[in-house]
């Protein structure tokens, strides 16, 4: 199997698609995926094209963690 080289758009494209495919199941691998291609990404210009994506991404991740440690009360 070949692998293809992304390029610097395809990274992009595959971070805004993390960003709105992902869920509080997925949010976890989801993040440290866009991670892992923010990393590859080759200078600072790149970087911040995906910089809102990348945020979205830490927010949703830190409000479905902190949802998790809510206890949920009774009523």
């Amino acid at each position: 199997m070949m692998l293809k080289m992304l390029s610097a758009d395809d990274k992009l494209a595959e971070i805004k698609r993390l960003y709105y495919r992902t869920s509080k199941a997925t949010i976890k691998q989801d993040f440290a995926k866009a991670l892992d291609l923010l990393k590859s990404l080759a200078n600072e210009e790149e970087r911040e094209r995906v910089a809102v994506y990348m945020d979205g991404l830490s927010q949703m991740r830190s409000d479905w963690a902190r949802s998790r440690k809510t206890p949920r009360t009774r009523n």
